[in-house]
C-alpha cells in the first residue's frame, strides 16, 4: 500500500507571526508609561502640598518659548514617520533632488528629525540656564525639584532617541542591501519617538498651562 505525503495547499493562508523586536519595544514602552506616570504623580503631589509656591514660580516660565520648542518636537514626529514609511518601502536614500521631499528616503527624513530633536534639547538647556539665573534650581524648592525631574528625564529620553537615530542611519550606510531588518529598526525608533512626543504634550500642558 503506497502512501502520499500531504503538503499544504498553495491557496492556504500564511501565518504571519508578530515581529518579536516590535512587540518587545511596545512592551518596554509600556514600562516607560508607568515610569512617567510616577513622575506625573510626584509633580501633582508636590503641587498639592505647595500650591501657592507653584503658582508663583510658574510665572517665571516663558510659555511662548516653550510653545515654539514644543512645535519643533511635534513636527519632528511627522518627519520621523515619513522616514519610517520610506524604510517600509526599502528606500534608504533619496532617489531625486535634494529638495524633492517626495523622493526622500529614510536617511534624509531621519537626519531632519535628528536636527529637530537636537534643537529641542538645546533650547531646553537654554531654558534651564535662564531659570537657574532666576534662582529656580533643582534644590531651590519643591517646584524646582518637580520641574527639573519631569522635564529632565524627558530630555534624557529625547537624547537617547537621538543616539538611536544615529545608529539606524549608520546602519543604513553600513549594509549592502537595505532590507526587512533595517526597516524594522526604523519602525522601532519611530514608536519610541512618537511616545516621547506624546509624553511631552502631557508635560507641556501640565507645567506650562495648568499653573
Amino acid at each position: 500500500m503506497s502512501t502520499t505525503a500531504l503538503s499544504p495547499s498553495p491557496s492556504a493562508p500564511m501565518i504571519r507571526r508578530p515581529n518579536t523586536v516590535a512587540v518587545g519595544t511596545i512592551v518596554w514602552l509600556g514600562s516607560e508609561v508607568m515610569f512617567f506616570a510616577g513622575l506625573f504623580a510626584i509633580y501633582f503631589t508636590l503641587r498639592s502640598m505647595s500650591g501657592d509656591l507653584f503658582s508663583t514660580e510658574a510665572e517665571k516660565l516663558n510659555v511662548i518659548f516653550a510653545t515654539v520648542n514644543t512645535t519643533i518636537l511635534l513636527a519632528s514626529s511627522f518627519t520621523c514617520q515619513a522616514g519610517a514609511n520610506a524604510a517600509e518601502h526599502h528606500q534608504a536614500f533619496r532617489t531625486g533632488g535634494r529638495f524633492q521631499l517626495s523622493k526622500w528616503g529614510m536617511v534624509e527624513w531621519f537626519y531632519l528629525t535628528y536636527a529637530m530633536g537636537a534643537i529641542f534639547v538645546m533650547l531646553q538647556v537654554f531654558e534651564y540656564i535662564v531659570l537657574i539665573s532666576e534662582n529656580v534650581t533643582l534644590s531651590s524648592n519643591s517646584y524646582g525639584s518637580a520641574f527639573y525631574l519631569t522635564t529632565g528625564f524627558h530630555g534624557l529620553h529625547v537624547t537617547g532617541g537621538l543616539f538611536a537615530f544615529l545608529f539606524v542611519i549608520g546602519r543604513a550606510y553600513a549594509v549592502k542591501r537595505f532590507g526587512h531588518k533595517e526597516a524594522t529598526s526604523a519602525h522601532v525608533i519611530s514608536y519610541y519617538w512618537h511616545f516621547v512626543d506624546v509624553v511631552w504634550i502631557g508635560l507641556y500642558l501640565v507645567i506650562y498651562w495648568l499653573k
